[in-house]
């Protein structure tokens, strides 16, 4: 969801047992909704808590190849033990995609607070660590090596894209395709309405394209909406008619459900040759959701789409829940945020910018931003902002000077 508004911007609910395979393979304000409205939904700010491991099967790299993952009881299905003596223990058990009660394996040797991958229940390159962190899979959160995959200070052995601290961007979440002519590195649009061949036209103009997924709300119209179960949808969103939050605890009834979706909609952007995803409403917790939703639900939910669109190798860019973007940033390769300057929340974005990531800035017109009022600052804390319409729908665009090149 946008500031101000919403912009928000395969697709089957699997039979459980294809959803198991699917797991095992596979602020702002609080409150505050702002931004452009797209052709399908709306985009957000929000903040997530600090528990909760990501579910999936165990982590990859010396432990159970094809079916990594616990199987009622804590025993390895098929038998297979974990390499490098990081045994499953405490019956944690991965139901469905669940995630590990008291016992992700860590390839290393050591817990890994109960966080397990999902894609496959596998650290993407077998849980090195790009930015050279530790690289012991199973570390932190989520079961990916704290310290970010994907970060600015090493290799990157997933082959997917890097972006660089200073990366230009455009916004367009409501044209399909859009206009391609703004000089830019990365484009990012809305992941339904956008075809592979327009991927491909800014590829060929040398441009970066980031997938637009709405992940933590029901919108009508999509081409899976028809597939989200009823039991996984909470209260309506403000202002949006149709719309409704979706259940993102962990402990949740339906959560292997959410992730086989939420999985196939990353595949989609997978499919289609998009090089990262903006996965949008990332703060259900600091709204009013209908579930007993936490900090800690919606961190450990977070967190989990990070490792899964890094399985997929793509990137992926940290959207809402700026109260966690301390724990947040080693997961993800960059933060879109909305108006830190109309909202004051710009310094809260540091953590991104002191990790040579990239951080954009989308300020609106309606709500009286001007270029002139922001673009100094922006470029003065490294951050990279530009002025849109609050429909994020090309007909504005007033780039700060960073925000200009063909930079990614």
């Amino acid at each position: 969801m946008n500031r101000s508004v919403f912009s928000r911007w395969s697709q089957v609910v699997l039979p459980l047992s294809a959803m198991a395979l699917l797991a095992c393979a596979a602020t702002s304000d609080p409150g505050a909704e702002t931004g452009g409205r797209s052709a399908g939904g709306n985009t957000g700010l929000g903040g997530s808590g600090n528990a909760g491991a990501p579910s999936g099967g165990a982590i990859a790299t010396g432990g159970n190849a094809t079916a990594g993952y616990n199987s009622l009881g804590g025993s390895n299905a098929l038998g297979g033990s974990n390499s490098f003596g990081g045994s499953n223990s405490f019956g944690g058990s991965n139901s469905v995609g669940g995630s590990n009660s008291n016992g992700g394996s860590n390839p290393s040797g050591g817990s890994a607070n109960g966080g397990s991958n999902a894609v496959g229940g596998s650290n993407a390159s077998g849980g090195s660590n790009p930015s050279g962190g530790s690289g012991t899979a199973g570390s932190g959160h989520g079961g990916e090596p704290s310290g970010g995959d994907g970060g600015s200070g090493g290799g990157n052995p997933t082959g997917r894209w890097v972006p660089a601290k200073n990366t230009t961007f455009y916004w367009d979440l409501t044209n399909t395709p859009p206009k391609n002519d703004k000089d830019v590195g990365a484009y990012d649009i809305d992941g339904w309405g956008n075809d592979a061949a327009e991927v491909s036209a800014l590829h060929q103009l040398g441009k970066k394209v980031v997938c637009y997924m709405d992940a933590g709300t029901y919108e009508p119209g999509r081409p899976d909406s028809s597939s989200i179960p009823a039991a996984l949808k909470g209260k309506g969103v403000s202002g949006w008619p149709g719309e409704y939050w979706l259940d993102v605890r962990p402990s949740g009834p339906n959560y292997a459900a959410l992730q086989a979706i939420m999985l196939a909609r990353f595949k989609e952007c997978q499919k289609k040759g998009f090089d990262a995803v903006e996965p949008d409403n990332l703060d259900s917790y600091q709204n009013k959701p209908g579930f007993t939703t936490t900090a800690a639900d919606q961190l450990a939910y977070n967190e989990w789409i990070a490792t899964t669109v890094h399985g997929l190798g793509l990137a992926v860019f940290q959207k809402n829940d700026l109260d966690q973007v301390d724990a947040l940033e080693p997961y993800f390769d960059g933060i879109l945020d909305e108006e830190c300057n109309k909202y004051s929340e710009c310094d809260t974005l540091a953590p991104y910018t002191a990790a040579g990531k990239p951080v954009w800035d989308a300020e609106y017109k309606e709500d009286g931003e001007s270029t002139g009022s922001f673009c100094s600052a922006d470029v003065k804390s490294g951050i990279v902002g530009a002025l849109f319409a609050l429909d994020l729908d090309g007909s504005l665009f007033e780039p700060c000077t960073n925000d200009v090149g063909l930079i990614h």
